[in-house]
């Protein structure tokens, strides 16, 4: 439990300075730094383009040295990234330092699926994941409520202030990770793990490869969200441009209440296929009412609501997926490998959806949640495959016994 309460902690210290990022980083760069839209737009795919080909080798990394100490250097890596952010002065830097954000951070969330992995059972990781996203929602709007202040000053020193709260947020998450132990990834010793797990394992795995591309088809609902939806209450509806305000704040709201108890359903590999599955269903619902709402805002509000259903739904399954068919001693790796669907949906995303969904309206919106539909009943073949080829079972084993001696595994020191 004490491990649990330190990895929130650090995941609020990330939210708030994340949020922070995410609502004022945009008009930095443009009203401060001066640069185009198109060149803002290019630095930040280029970084997290970056980002997701180092998530693989910075996994693997966490899995040979332990997932403590990297979690922790990539934390004060990102830190660092932040507050160069705040010297740039040509599109040249903005490309070097948005290459080093993408990879810190795309390195850091696989570090700390690893930790996760190691700090806690496997029947319990779906349910610690689904306390962190939540904390992480809320984290993320108390930083976009301090962001919203820096962008209504629109100056210099305001933008500057809060570049330097995510830096130190980054920083504070890294002093609470020195809290945890330094454990290694499973009860191998780490000379074991780096003869026998190989730096692209991951990449021979044929069905985690494509489950994680299923897994990022369906993330597609977050460029969705916030990038299309915002220009298509400004051009196709009558809704005022307030009411996207509207619909994050439901969204936010809502994992932060019910992450936690959708995942409590999430029991093994077979229900969580079919939460996936189920996701892909209920976003096909949500496209079908956004396409309704140029016919009255109560569209809008419904549509969320289903979105954020499916939303919840989604994360509970494919973590439950990413954990349970990674190989225990290298769980780094592949969390770093399912980590890059969402670089992907956050680079390809925005190009597909406002040219699929703006362009084609109805018909678009139809089209796109006809790919969450399909996309989610993929995934219950996938895992099947995953399974056959590693003798994976579809519940959770939970005896005690065996549960303690993995519990002490788990958090025995790390070699050196």
């Amino acid at each position: 439990m004490k491990y649990r309460r330190i990895l929130a902690y650090a995941q609020l210290a990330n939210a708030v300075g994340d949020g922070v990022y995410l609502v004022t980083s945009a008009f930095y760069f443009a009203r401060i730094v001066g640069l185009p839209a198109t060149e803002i737009g290019l630095g930040l795919t280029l970084g997290w383009a970056v980002g997701s080909v180092a998530g693989v080798p910075l996994g693997h990394l966490a899995d040979r040295r332990g997932p403590r100490g990297v979690a922790v250097l990539l934390a004060l890596t990102t830190a660092t990234a932040v507050a160069s952010f705040v010297f740039i002065h040509s599109f040249a830097l903005f490309v070097l330092v948005a290459c080093l954000y993408g990879t810190a951070q795309t390195g850091l969330s696989a570090a700390r699926q690893a930790l996760l992995a190691a700090l806690v059972p496997p029947a319990e990781r779906t349910a610690v994941r689904a306390g962190l996203q939540a904390t992480l929602n809320g984290g993320l709007a108390i930083g976009a409520a301090l962001g919203g202040l820096a962008l209504h000053l629109d100056t210099r020193a305001a933008y500057v202030a809060v570049f330097a709260l995510d830096a130190l947020g980054f920083v504070a998450a890294a002093v609470l990770l020195l809290r945890l132990p330094a454990v290694r990834t499973s009860g191998l010793r780490l000379a074991d793990v780096s003869s026998r797990a190989p730096r692209q394992a991951v990449l021979r795995d044929r069905p985690y490869v494509l489950i994680t591309l299923i897994n990022a088809v369906m993330l597609f609902y977050m460029p969705l969200l916030s990038v299309v939806l915002p220009l298509w209450i400004a051009s196709r509806t009558t809704a005022p441009t307030w009411m996207f305000s509207v619909l994050l704040l439901i969204n936010t709201g809502t994992v932060v209440l019910f992450q936690v108890r959708v995942a409590r359903r999430v029991k093994g590999l077979r229900s969580a296929t079919l939460s996936v599955r189920h996701a892909g269903l209920v976003l096909l619902a949500s496209c079908a009412v956004f396409a309704l709402s140029p016919y009255g805002w109560p569209f809008l509000l419904a549509a969320a609501g289903l979105q954020v259903l499916g939303e919840m739904l989604l994360a509970s399954g494919s973590w439950e997926i990413s954990f349970g068919l990674a190989p225990e001693d290298k769980q780094g790796q592949y969390q770093g490998f399912f980590g890059t669907g969402t670089a992907v949906a956050r680079m390809l995303g925005p190009v597909v959806l406002t040219t699929l969904v703006l362009g084609g309206g109805t018909i678009g919106w139809l089209a796109m949640g006809a790919v969450f539909a399909a996309s989610g009943a993929a995934m219950g073949p996938a895992v099947r495959w995953g399974q056959r080829t590693r003798g994976t079972t579809t519940t959770r084993p939970s005896p005690p016994l065996a549960n303690h001696q993995a519990a002490l595994l788990r958090t025995q020191p790390a070699d050196t």
